[in-house]
């Protein structure tokens, strides 16, 4: 069960009053900012380990059947199938083995050694929804059109201060909060936190349309020979396809509606084909940032996804990296308030090991995105010269494709992603992970348990593995100074 809150813990009904009578406040063990798939999956999390949560949103109970994000990586496949969710996801989509970038370097997955090796092509919504689902059934209490205005802070809890439609005031007091509310995000604004950073490019277009003729591997990232435009294609699987575009000579502001010639000029020059482009149900503009906040945490606040980080889209890597935080972030926060001799030490862990991950992912975005925009002579003959590598050696592809799928990330020597071994019993890690808890696998018979609480479990009789291997609930095996 969760430890108790620090303040006085009462019940709360769907308008926001608590059972003792105060009109607009309430108490929780974790308050999540923000409805989007980081908030829902750290949000979902934490009610499965018992704990009480509130999310707040500022917009309305809905989810979009437009979105921008659609690239779903493997390592965060790995995740959703920890929550046994990843299945039905894969389902929603269109499942690509391979990227090709450049026109002519192929990036492939196949070889990664996961149960998913390959890109996931499917709509942020549907990662959404999957995950609002999970969260309403282990008891989060949603709360739409929330606007928050200030957070306050004592030695052991953080209040926020909330505004409803019609102007009346909220406040709900949490052990701990959590940010997850975007680029804009109010919460990082309230805790003074900077977010340095530029506009990498401005007046992208995007568009969602039919192609009669699409190319015949996808996703495709193309430029013109000058440099001075890229196209980016991936499809849905329901027909239609992405296309994202960008060119040097046509920036105009975001608010510039898109014309559909637009789209086929961009892509006569980066493919020398239109595809035969039609039927647009989707037509935007918009500006890609870099920028990363210096801190993810201030006192008992947190922040998580866009709302600490926001990329460039090359690579897909932004969604991806934003439902990884939560997934390394929910069990600390669970441990913490569900042990109270885990030392809180263990939440500073959550900084350590997920801020050097959204710095890396910035650079690869970033430099994935200048190069295709490569238009001076220096740059172009760095863009030939890595396409070359790629190109020819294998080792440098693997590296990059592990990079970019999360496949390959590690915090450190001891901590690094664990695949899914198959294990005694007919099961699999990933399922054992689905309890939520650390996984120690070990031979028959040796039955002694690192942590008291962790799932004990077995090598399969034929491996030939004897050693003793400790998993953490985000499927990382553990460091030997994690404060546990």
């Amino acid at each position: 069960m969760a430890a108790e809150p620090s303040t006085t813990d009462t019940s709360t009904t769907g308008t926001g009053t608590t059972e003792t009578g105060t009109p607009g406040s309430t108490t929780t063990d974790v308050l999540v900012v923000g409805a989007g798939p980081t908030g829902l999956l750290l949000a979902g999390d934490l009610a499965t380990a018992g704990l009480k949560v509130t999310l707040v949103e500022r917009r309305a109970h809905r989810i979009s059947n437009l979105t921008r994000a659609f690239a779903i990586h493997a390592r965060t496949l790995e995740a959703l199938d920890a929550r046994g969710l990843a299945d039905d996801l894969v389902k929603t989509g269109s499942i690509t083995p391979a990227l090709r970038v450049f026109g002519s370097v192929r990036m492939d997955f196949s070889h990664l050694r996961t149960r998913f090796p390959f890109l996931l092509i499917t709509p942020q919504y549907e990662v959404e929804r999957l995950l609002e689902k999970r969260a309403v059934e282990a008891g989060v209490d949603f709360r739409y059109e929330r606007e928050l205005t200030s957070l306050t802070q004592s030695a052991t809890t953080v209040t926020a201060h909330l505004r409803t439609p019609e102007g009346a005031a909220e406040t709900t007091t949490a052990r701990y909060a959590v940010g997850a509310d975007g680029h804009h995000s109010a919460v990082r604004e309230a805790l003074g936190i900077p977010f340095p950073g530029e506009a990498v490019l401005r007046s992208i277009v995007l568009a969602d349309v039919r192609l009669t003729d699409p190319p015949k591997e996808l996703p495709l990232l193309a430029t013109a020979p000058d440099g001075d435009s890229f196209t980016f294609i991936a499809p849905f699987g329901d027909g239609y396809y992405r296309v994202i575009g960008w060119d040097r000579h046509h920036v105009v502001p975001d608010s510039d509606p898109v014309d559909f010639s637009e789209i086929r000029t961009l892509l006569q020059r980066t493919h020398g084909t239109d595809h035969g482009a039609h039927d647009a149900r989707w037509l935007s503009r918009f500006h890609s940032d870099e920028r990363q906040a210096p801190r993810y945490r201030e006192g008992r606040v947190f922040l998580a996804g866009d709302a600490a980080h926001v990329h460039s889209p090359a690579g897909g890597q932004g969604l991806n990296t934003g439902l990884q935080d939560a997934a390394n972030l929910s069990w600390k926060l669970a441990r913490v308030l569900n042990n109270p001799a885990t030392p809180e030490a263990l939440l500073d862990t959550y900084q350590s090991e997920r801020h050097p991950v959204g710095t890396s992912v910035l650079r690869t975005s970033g430099a994935l995105v200048r190069l295709a925009v490569a238009h001076t002579a220096p740059r172009k003959a760095l863009r030939a010269a890595l396409t070359t590598v790629l190109k020819h050696l294998t080792p440098a592809r693997r590296r990059a494709a592990g990079q970019i799928s999360g496949i390959a990330i590690a915090y450190d020597k001891h901590t690094h992603r664990a695949p899914d071994y198959a294990l005694a019993g007919n099961t699999h890690l990933y399922e054992a992970l689905r309890a939520g808890k650390f996984v120690q696998i070990t031979p028959a018979g040796t039955e002694t348990l690192t942590i008291p609480d962790a799932l004990q479990l077995h090598w399969k009789p034929a491996s030939a593995r004897r050693d003793t291997l400790l998993v953490r609930p985000d499927g990382y095996t553990t460091s030997p100074t994690l404060p546990l």
